[in-house]
């Protein structure tokens, strides 16, 4: 079995950067990791010196995190399973042995994600229905004091009906933390490179879904320490509303 892994760096902290480095290399199966630095400098490759890792600098040029994901993957070559994973998770050695072998029992699956929680346990509600409009205005210009006036739509929408506590197929699934059946994976495409970033988990998950199962597994667990960039930048902003109308135009609008 052959299981690949890529991981795009920009300008991130490199304490956790190395929490999620040695929660893969500590996992019991061999997994070749691919890090692609989108930083203005290599400064952080210091961090991998020592470590069993492929590490690339992109000469200070941030192509998005979709693009970065891609020259990873297509620098990884064959392999059975390919994991995606951004650079503040971590998790215990037994969390992706435990996927790969739902999957490996479980052919029709295409995707897979783990339950994500805060560092302080709490879950963290990333499976999504198909996105719309409204969700995504209200998630990110509604004041958060006044979400309790539309907190049964917020839930329905992060799929909290479900109890979070059940393997259950989802259409969108957060890019923090995705295993992809990489046949599955090169049939399908790659991210879609015209989305810099934000929604290109959901453009992926949506592609896979329509030929194989995307599927949520709460039976291991990762965390997630979740900064939430585009909340405190105009230039994310930007890139957050551009990417949503890229994506309603690809595969259709919806208000509520």
């Amino acid at each position: 079995m052959k299981i690949s892994a890529s991981l795009v760096l920009y300008k991130n902290n490199p304490e956790i950067i190395r929490e999620t480095v040695l929660s893969i290399i500590n996992t019991p199966l061999k997994i070749n990791l691919l890090i692609v630095d989108n930083s203005p400098t290599s400064d952080l490759e210091y961090l991998f010196k020592n470590l069993n890792v492929d590490y690339y600098y992109n000469n200070g040029n941030n192509v998005g995190f979709g693009k970065a994901h891609n020259l990873a993957i297509s620098k990884a070559g064959k392999s059975d399973y390919h994991i995606l994973l951004n650079p503040d998770v971590y998790f215990d050695k037994d969390v992706i042995p435990k996927l790969i072998n739902y999957l490996d029992n479980h052919r029709d699956v295409g995707l897979i994600q783990p339950l994500i929680r805060f560092p302080n346990g709490e879950i963290q509600y990333l499976c999504k229905r198909y996105p719309t409009l409204f969700a995504l205005f209200a998630r990110r210009f509604l004041p958060k004091k006044l979400h309790f006036m539309i907190k049964r739509y917020l839930d329905w929408y992060e799929m909290r009906d479900m109890g979070y506590d059940k393997i259950t197929d989802v259409l969108y699934l957060s890019g923090c933390f995705m295993i992809f059946r990489k046949k599955y994976l090169d049939e399908i495409g790659y991210f879609d490179e015209k989305i810099f970033m934000y929604l290109e988990d959901a453009d992926i998950t949506l592609r896979m879904a329509k030929k194989y199962k995307t599927v949520f597994y709460p039976d291991v667990e990762i965390f997630h320490h979740w900064a939430k960039g585009s909340y405190n930048s105009l230039k994310l902003t930007i890139i957050n509303i551009q990417s949503a109308i890229y994506f309603f135009n690809k595969h259709g609008w919806k208000i509520f």
